[in-house]
């Protein structure tokens, strides 16, 4: 599972979605989105975070803990 944060630099909930990735275990990387103009207009995004997962875009914005916590305990699962 590939695992990416589409980000901007200013991006405020970024340590918190840091530091809960680590927490479930998740590696990640990071792509910051004024790097990437390309990567902005294919997914349509002006705001950050972003959570890509295997290229796809699985939250749009900041989730909830729960909703992160789900989302890869199914990942796991599958």
């Amino acid at each position: 599972m590939d695992v990416e944060l589409a980000v901007t630099r200013s991006c405020y909930h970024c340590p918190i979605l840091q530091a809960e990735l680590k927490k479930l275990g998740i590696p990640y990387s990071i792509r910051y989105l004024e790097d990437d103009p390309e990567l902005q207009k294919r997914l349509n995004v002006k705001g950050s975070p972003n959570i890509l997962v295997d290229g796809e875009l699985v939250f749009r914005g900041m989730p909830t803990i729960s909703e992160l916590e789900r989302y890869f305990q199914n990942r796991r699962d599958d």
